[in-house]
């Protein structure tokens, strides 16, 4: 480069500093000083993991940023071959026309803001400054730790598909595209939290979508003020719903299930996948999403119905079990003779309310030390879980036989429901149905019953549609269907 070359870009360089850097948004095309406000912001002295190193491109030169273990070695090691080996001729006169003509890979971009950039680098995107050049190259050469796409262990089936959702986006968007071969098909990128910066995708069909529920969506994720989604999912739904704590029914379905998710798509809603997480969270939600599940599609519409009209009915039955037996045990005339042998044979030594919360409590304490058993240990933890809370108990006098029976049917048949939220949410309204009916009686039944009721009207989506649509308002065409399985090309084209 001659003198007067030199001087020009030494003078252009310096009008672009004086006008972009004094603002510490854009980067100023100074390698050097591009560098060192690099370097800090990124303490590259303290955080061993970032990796940088100072390299020569044509004649200029030039640094690399990345986070070690988010990139893949052996093609960085080519394209850094392939830098280090252009001449000074070959370099274009700005970053987009090295990106035109000069870098080839697939995935790349060029960007100037601050903010950008180093939040493309934290997220494990390759980035390269060039003296001279006021736009950083953006190589997305990253690869993310993660598991291979087996059956998830809550949401199994009997017959279908046997993959599942993991913790990278990228690859549960890919499970969704494999699925939903349509141009109509929508995956937009959001982001959320401060710190974390979490990667959120809506997927809809846009002229299946409501777009005014899509619209009321988007503006509640980017209204969203929080330093991180922690939780991920969790953290995200309360940030949707932050008001309603108390009802403990769920507002969101979730699936792990490559299908399930996007046979909802086809069916006009909005799933939403978030990084790190395996599941995703299908938004709007009525009991009736909830209770449905995979297999109810995966056998003949008479095989079909009669899972999900099964399930439906034990639902009901581990909700009423225990306080329709306890109210019927304070009233033993209302028992018809046929049925008799319902009765206690013993007379309990601890009033029926207290051992069967014993036995809620019990129950949830076996749940959580099957969680935490060692796998080595559970069969031989969970013969002394039976024996100790089987005949020991009953033979101690701690329990009745016939209260043991019902809470084992209620412990087992609340793992019908793939949904844990559904699950606990009944289990709260039992309980606190079983206490009103020991102390008001036949008024306590009924009083609990009407608090479920509630709680479940109340339990609005948030398309603002009732929970319990189509039975509340009544949309007899549509409810039939949620009862019925009906054959999946009829159900297509309603």
């Amino acid at each position: 480069m001659s003198n007067s070359k030199e001087n020009q870009y030494s003078g252009q360089l310096s009008a672009g500093t004086q006008g972009q850097q004094s603002s510490g948004t854009v980067i100023s095309g100074c390698l050097q000083q591009d560098s060192a406000w690099l370097d800090k912001k990124l303490a590259t002295d303290q955080n061993f993991d970032v990796v940088t190193r100072t390299i020569e491109v044509g004649g200029r030169e030039a640094a690399l940023y990345f986070i070690d273990g988010f990139c893949k070695d052996d093609l960085l090691q080519k394209l850094l071959q392939y830098f280090m080996d252009m001449k000074a001729q070959d370099m274009p006169g700005d970053a987009a026309q090295l990106l035109k003509k000069s870098i080839p890979y697939i995935e790349v971009d060029q960007e100037k803001e601050w903010e950008k950039i180093t939040s493309s680098i934290l997220s494990g995107i390759f980035v390269l400054l060039i003296d001279g050049y006021r736009e950083a190259v953006l190589i997305d050469a990253r690869t993310y730790p993660s598991r291979g796409v087996e059956e998830p262990e809550k949401d199994k089936v009997l017959r279908g598909s046997k993959d599942g959702f993991v913790e990278t986006v990228v690859f549960n968007t890919a499970l969704i595209r494999r699925r939903i071969r349509d141009t109509d098909l929508r995956m937009e990128m959001m982001s959320a939290g401060k710190s974390s910066k979490t990667d959120i995708v809506l997927c809809y069909m846009d002229s299946r979508v409501d777009h005014d529920f899509l619209e009321e969506i988007k503006q509640k994720i980017q209204n969203i003020r929080v330093d991180s989604l922690t939780m991920n999912q969790e953290s995200l739904a309360e940030c949707l719903v932050p008001g309603r704590w108390w009802n403990p029914f769920p507002k969101f379905k979730y699936t792990e299930r490559p299908d399930t998710a996007s046979a909802q798509i086809l069916e006009g809603n909005v799933v939403l996948l978030v990084d790190n997480s395996p599941s995703a969270m299908i938004l709007p939600t009525s009991i009736f999403d909830v209770v449905e599940e995979a297999d109810d599609y995966y056998f003949p519409p008479v095989t079909g119905t009669y899972l999900r009209l099964t399930r439906f009915l034990i639902s009901l039955l581990t909700y009423l079990m225990t306080p329709t037996f306890l109210l019927l045990m304070d009233n033993p005339h209302w028992i018809p003779e046929g049925f008799s042998f319902i009765m206690l044979k013993e007379a309990p030594n601890i009033p029926l309310v207290w051992q069967f919360l014993i036995l809620e409590l019990a129950i949830d304490g076996l749940r959580l030390a099957a969680v935490n058993t060692p796998n080595m240990l559970s069969t031989p933890l969970s013969v002394m879980a039976a024996l100790v809370l089987g005949e020991f108990a009953v033979n101690s006098g701690w329990f009745s036989s016939e209260v043991m029976l019902y809470m084992a049917f209620v412990a087992i048949a609340n793992y019908t429901q793939a949904n844990y939220e559904l699950g606990y949410a009944l289990k709260f309204m039992r309980v606190i149905t079983l206490v009103l009916t020991a102390i008001f009686g036949i008024w306590g039944y009924g009083a609990g019953l009407i608090v479920t009721g509630l709680c479940m009207c109340c339990n609005k989506t948030l398309s603002h549609r009732s929970y319990l649509y189509p039975l509340i308002p009544l949309n007899w065409k549509k409810l039939k269907n949620r009862l019925i399985r009906r054959r999946l090309p009829g159900a297509r084209q309603e």
